[in-house]
């Protein structure tokens, strides 16, 4: 896959608008874990979305809404523990003709409801999904959900979510990362981004790509949801399913390898990441 003929894709038009450039809605968030919000949104909006939307619990919304300013906050039913309750499906569903592409599982949490819930969206949206952290949990002992969403959807777990939604054993070799990863894509149909040292992109139809770049230092809490955004983001635009994924897994890891250089390992955070798309970006797309 080159990554270079995939980032060309995303030359914009002088005429272009904000709808032109993708519309994304995104569900993330709870109590507790209000900066998977901020930061799967921005990951967004970094990488080129012209709407990004974050569904979030209403239990929650004063303090998400008051952090990124660019970001369109909606607020809806939560559970009595401050998680989205499966009183929000209505109002989800209803947004399903004003998007472009669907992101959902940062920091959703494992609360029962909001398990059927997400069950519930991956069964009834027609549109490419994004799952991510709670969003694969859901899955659990619930596969057959992926035959609603087959052929369209881009799961990003790391090897625990992994193992614990698809079984088996994984371990550090490229070869058995890659091997797996392939299966399930032509089991279930979807584009599988296995995280880690070397993510390994698979698609449904055999192709696979093994990511260069990247450092220990962005196993950081949040790193995985700003991929999120960007993948979802890229679909936007008008990539497949596919080269989002491997151009996204890319761009992430150039972005947290340029923070390295900056602030180091240790003190690498998802807030680094995200400062450093632009850069990244530029890199690929020179203005």
């Amino acid at each position: 896959m080159d990554i270079q003929t995939i980032a060309k894709k995303l030359k914009r038009s002088a005429t272009g608008h904000k709808g032109t450039f993708g519309r994304v809605f995104m569900l993330a968030g709870s109590r507790g874990m209000t900066g998977a919000a901020n930061l799967a949104g921005m990951g967004a909006l970094r990488s080129g979305a012209g709407l990004v939307t974050v569904g979030v619990p209403d239990a929650i919304y004063l303090i998400v809404a008051k952090s990124d300013s660019e970001l369109m906050f909606r607020p809806l039913p939560s559970t009595t523990q401050g998680t989205l309750s499966l009183k929000a499906f209505p109002e989800i569903q209803r947004s399903y003709d004003a998007q472009d592409v669907i992101a959902l599982g940062p920091g959703l949490s494992q609360q029962i409801t909001t398990q059927k819930l997400i069950r519930k969206i991956l069964q009834s949206a027609g549109l490419p999904l994004v799952i991510d952290a709670d969003g694969l949990n859901a899955l659990t002992g619930q596969l057959a959900v992926l035959g609603s969403c087959c052929g369209h959807a881009v799961l990003t777990p790391h090897p625990g979510e992994f193992i614990r939604v698809f079984g088996g054993k994984l371990n550090d070799k490229d070869a058995v990362r890659k091997q797996l990863a392939m299966e399930v894509a032509r089991t279930h149909g979807v584009v599988m981004v296995l995280k880690g040292h070397r993510t390994v992109i698979a698609s449904p139809e055999g192709d696979s790509h093994i990511n260069t770049t990247g450092n220990p230092g962005m196993a950081t809490a949040g790193s995985g949801d700003v991929l999120t955004g960007m993948i979802a983001a890229l679909i936007g635009q008008g990539l497949s399913l596919y080269e989002a994924a491997c151009l996204g897994a890319y761009v992430h890891g150039l972005s947290g390898d340029m923070a390295e250089k900056k602030v180091g390992q240790i003190s690498l955070t998802a807030g680094d990441i995200l400062r450093f798309l632009p850069e990244a970006f530029k890199t690929l797309m020179p203005v």
